[in-house]
């Protein structure tokens, strides 16, 4: 066994590698650039060691986590004998493994033979193949032309799915319906693959309609043996990225269990493969529903690809999969370890069997409301479920600031259970008590998902959540969000509020309790600073807090107390911090109050329903509306920004008409027009980049590009100035007004 370890990843992934080598008694070594300096890998390790250029910080992957001789000197810095990659960065790369080997230090995954055969697509399909495993049709050539591409889709027919040959995680594959629209999806196929993996290489192979996806776990020794772990079911898939992986699939029969399994060791024989390893099948979509006939015999199912590394949905084999006559369980990581020190696998195939149910969800920095664009910030508060047949792998923690520079998945939740329905159950309510404020998080939407009627039946295929996405938007949409605050009927309505203005309450409240001053040393306030709204010979007056989120008109809530009659009432400022009051949202009904604040959590009971939430300000300093109060509840969370008319007003007056702004943080890839240039409606101009997603913004009309801050290489912040698109109306106006001795304009034609 190694006496220490280095770890050259961050994150969860990091994290989750360091614990077991602790746990092994094996001395781990952390890597980490200046964004990460302070991040849970970096404390857990027993020894940190910084990346990046000495002169500078630069917290770039390309400067850090990629630099093959930064982290082979790291390695030799601190005595490391093997070197663990974790999954990402340079985990399916021959050329680092290699590295590791010339520099005398151990590759704690498959021999680099291996991993450049199964990293090229196309070969590892003509390796399989001759092995016995069956494979999707597809392109033949090595590194087919864009010409034999679109020959390879005539042959086998629409739809195709261009893939990237090198690459993996789904980062640039395209799926196309349209031979019309197959050149430009090459073009952009290939700047993506350029980008990520360095090799523009692509592959194209048939695309099967409603398809799941359901791979298997390997693991084989250096003496010969070689076992497979049962399967994984992820199906459950945005824009090729998975986003709920299960252990077992409830699609497969014991016959074809059976006989995925087979092929999977046959796949990973037939590189000589060591370590732990995935073999990726698409399996055509059966309702599991349907007659006994139907569900007998081996299913067609078809290799795509095999990751030669440790998946970021293993914890779910290690919940589910039993090994031996006492069921124990297994650590993926100790055994990449083991095998990588020279050790013998210490059981067989026949020793492996499945115990039961485990599901996975990544949690990640996206808003689901904005189309899953990447976010960002500081996380302000985290609080991780926990609980019966939970297990929570994070690499985050409060004081983290996520940045664009790497991957969006902030941590995993994963639920076991004895059967599929309570390891559901266990996952959507270990979601809904997890609190993460400061930072969009897809945590909510996840929630919701596992709900859905055909997840629950487990009637899976990987186009179902964009599918419902678009047909049924209902299912996946938050109660609580803004979105859904329409405007209230009139005063007369005594309708109970929408949860969404129940955020909006809770926001306002947590104002306004914020206005209520310190008592001074000897307990008394002055009674004018009270938000009371109490006046002389009437009703207390309403305090009006106006209140917004991105992406939706203001609001203005109005308050004031119930118990402010009279002067004894409107000047006892007692240390509790519960409140009667009535609320109103807009010119709609009021509705009777009560506010409780406790720590971190606001409990609002409105018309005698109660309902809880997470509280946190940002007070980050330079912040333009002032500090941002976060309320999360059931797994979401939205921030909430003061609105002031007067300001926005003058704003609005100096705003760009046709304004192109940043939707997301993160880097410029590449810039397609120039100022003054002519541009038409939809009109690529440029290509923004962030956390594995290229986002193309585009004209939003006809008109002429009248300012361009955007260069290519350059990062950018939500919400940063882009381009400027002046409709042609406008520009010609401007030219006009630059040039006053132009010639008039010819006098309409009159008709009568």
């Amino acid at each position: 066994m190694f006496d220490t370890v280095l770890v050259a990843n961050r994150g969860e992934i990091a994290l989750r590698v360091i614990r077991t080598l602790r746990r092994l008694g094996v001395r781990s070594v952390a890597v980490f650039s200046d964004a990460d300096a302070d991040a849970p890998h970096v404390r857990e390790a027993d020894v940190a060691v910084r990346l990046g250029p000495a002169d500078r910080s630069d917290s770039s992957a390309a400067e850090t986590y990629l630099r093959t001789d930064r982290i082979l000197a790291a390695a030799r810095r601190t005595g490391a004998q093997a070197v663990h990659p974790g999954y990402g960065f340079l985990a399916e790369n021959p050329g680092f493994a290699r590295a590791c080997a010339d520099a005398g230090l151990v590759f704690i995954g498959p021999p680099p033979g291996a991993v450049e055969l199964m990293g090229d697509k196309i070969n590892a399909k003509e390796a399989v193949r001759s092995a016995g495993v069956p494979v999707v049709p597809g392109s033949q050539a090595t590194a087919p032309t864009d010409e034999q591409l679109v020959a390879a889709a005539d042959e086998i027919g629409y739809p195709v799915l261009l893939k990237p040959s090198a690459g993996g995680g789904g980062k640039g594959m395209r799926l196309v319906r349209d031979r019309a629209d197959l050149p430009t999806e090459i073009a952009a196929a290939r700047r993506v693959a350029r980008t990520a993996f360095g090799d523009d290489t692509l592959l194209l192979e048939r695309w099967v309609d409603r398809p799941r996806h359901i791979e298997v776990q390997v693991l084989a020794d250096a003496h010969g043996t070689t076992v497979h772990l049962g399967e994984r079911e992820c199906s459950l898939q945005r824009r090729h990225q998975k986003v709920i992986e299960e252990a077992p699939s409830v699609l497969l029969n014991s016959e074809t269990r059976a006989a995925m399994g087979a092929a999977a060791v046959r796949a990973a024989e037939s590189c000589g493969y060591t370590g732990a390893g995935t073999v990726e099948f698409i399996v055509p979509g059966i309702d599991p529903d349907a007659s006994a006939s139907a569900s007998e015999g081996v299913r067609d199912f078809f290799f795509m690809e095999m990751n030669t590394r440790l998946q970021v949905e293993h914890p779910v084999t290690e919940l589910a999969v039993a090994v031996g006559a006492d069921s124990a369980g297994l650590d993926l990581v100790e055994w990449q370890v083991r095998v990588a020190a020279g050790e013998r696998l210490s059981f067989t195939q026949s020793d492996v069997s499945f115990r039961g149910h485990a599901i996975e969800a990544r949690i990640c920095a996206e808003d689901p409301e904005r189309d899953f664009l990447p976010t960002g910030g500081r996380i302000l508060t985290l609080d991780e479920p926990r609980g019966e047949g939970i297990r929570v792998d994070s690499g985050v923690a409060a004081g983290t600031v996520v940045t664009s520079s790497y991957d969006p998945m902030l941590a995993k939740v994963i639920a076991y259970g004895p059967d599929r329905p309570t390891a559901l159950r266990r996952l959507r309510a270990a979601l809904a008590d997890t609190r993460i404020l400061g930072v969009t998080t897809n945590t909510g939407f996840l929630r919701r998902l596992l709900a859905h009627p055909e997840v629950a039946a487990g009637r899976l295929d990987t186009g179902l959540v964009e599918r419902t996405a678009q047909e049924q938007p209902a299912l996946l949409t938050a109660p609580y969000s803004p979105a859904n605050a329409t405007t209230p009927d009139a005063p007369a309505s005594v309708e109970a509020p929408s949860p969404a203005h129940l955020l909006y309450f809770a926001a306002a409240l947590a104002r306004h309790l914020e206005l209520t001053p310190a008592t001074d040393p000897v307990g008394w306030t002055n009674p004018f600073s009270l938000p009371s709204g109490w006046r002389l010979g009437g009703t207390p007056a309403w305090t009006t807090h106006r209140l917004r989120t991105p992406g939706q008109d203001p609001v203005a809530v109005s308050i004031r107390s119930i118990t402010a009659g009279n002067v004894a009432d409107a000047t006892d400022n007692s240390a509790g911090t519960t409140r009667e009051v009535e609320l109103r949202l807009d010119e709609g009904p009021a509705h009777r109050a009560r506010a409780t604040l406790a720590g971190d959590r606001l409990h609002l009971t409105v018309d005698g329903l109660r309902t809880t939430f997470s509280l946190a300000t940002d007070a980050t300093p330079g912040l333009a509306a002032g500090p941002v109060t976060w309320l999360g509840v059931e797994g979401d969370a939205w921030p909430l920004h003061a609105y002031d008319p007067v300001v926005e007003s003058a704003a609005g007056a100096g705003a760009h008409h046709g304004a192109l702004t940043a939707p997301m943080p993160g880097t410029v890839t590449v810039v397609k027009t120039a100022a003054g240039e002519a541009v038409r409606k939809g009109q690529p101009l440029l290509v923004l980049e962030a956390m594995k997603m290229e986002h193309v913004i585009a004209a939003p009309h006809d008109g002429v590009v009248t300012e361009l801050r955007a260069t290519a290489g350059a990062t950018v912040a939500m919400e940063d100035l882009l381009v400027v698109v002046a409709p042609v109306e406008d520009a010609a106006a401007e030219d006009a007004a630059a040039d006053p001795v132009a010639a008039p304009a010819e006098p309409a034609e009159v008709r009568s």
